[in-house]
């Protein structure tokens, strides 16, 4: 069976750079942030933000919780993130975790 690709949005690198300098974090710093300071790497930040890799979409969605905004707003390439990080979701958080 043949693998193919994920198509990648065409701003995602953008606005993940973005991300961390709205937050005001290092790639360290990001990194921790994350949660993922025990299994990944700084470069790891790097290479996303340079589009060297995709970050798995587990990852994006915490890029998505740290900035405050929905992750549709990561990856489409119609939308903009917040002049201000973290900004507000446009949905509702109340019900979606059940362990919180």
């Amino acid at each position: 069976m043949a693998r193919y690709a994920r198509l990648k949005p065409r701003r995602l690198t953008e606005k993940l750079l973005q991300i961390r300098i709205g937050l005001g974090l290092s790639q360290n710093q990001m990194l921790r942030k994350l949660g993922l300071g025990d299994e990944y790497f700084r470069s790891s930040i790097s290479s996303y933000e340079l589009g060297g890799s995709q970050p798995p979409l587990p990852i994006l969605l915490r890029y998505a919780h740290l900035a405050g905004v929905c992750l549709d707003v990561i990856v489409d390439d119609d939308l903009n993130l917040p002049n201000r990080l973290p900004g507000k979701p446009t949905h509702s958080l109340s019900g979606r975790r059940r362990n919180e």
